[in-house]
């Protein structure tokens, strides 16, 4: 396919099962930026500014890849990047309906820019951010589940609130 993507995600943190995408997706378009968004209604466990330095250095290599924050609707962010896909990644059927029903208000906001859905790997189906945030709040081991910059993040922010509680 032709063309620049965007492959927009809150990424607190991004796996191997992102990294997974983001590896396809640079396979299949001319470029690829990586979106980290600022979603105000969720509640990040690392600040945009951190997500964003995590998730270069776990594509650090990868050619083609440009990373950004946004605020505001992706396909705003789209157009001011010259983009005419966005990529999403699907981990399981109950990811569909979301995934969907986004894609079809994207459509009618931007007709122009189309939406494309990868299948994540099936070593990394069962993966999500929130997955690995719980594992590595209890000090579990993380080596299968994330890139290296950011197990050591995850060590360092969940022993820094271990060592503030126990103040």
């Amino acid at each position: 396919m032709k063309g620049k993507a965007v492959y927009p995600g809150t990424f607190d943190p991004i796996t191997l099962g992102h990294l997974d995408v983001i590896k396809r997706g640079v396979k299949l378009f001319d470029g690829l930026v990586i979106a980290v968004a600022q979603n105000p209604y969720k509640k990040p466990l690392f600040n945009a500014s951190e997500r964003k330095k995590l998730v270069e250095q776990s594509v650090k290599g990868i050619k083609g890849v440009k990373v950004r924050v946004f605020d505001g609707l992706l396909v705003d962010f789209a157009k001011k990047e010259k983009a005419n896909v966005i990529l999403r990644g699907l981990r399981e059927m109950s990811d569909f309906p979301l995934e969907f029903q986004q894609a079809l208000v994207n459509r009618k906001m931007a007709p122009n820019i189309e939406t494309v859905f990868v299948m994540t790997n099936e070593s990394h189906f069962y993966l999500s951010s929130s997955l690995v945030k719980e594992i590595a709040m209890y000090g579990g081991r993380l080596d299968d589940f994330v890139p290296k910059p950011v197990e050591k993040a995850l060590k360092e922010k969940y022993e820094g609130m271990r060592k503030n509680k126990s103040k």
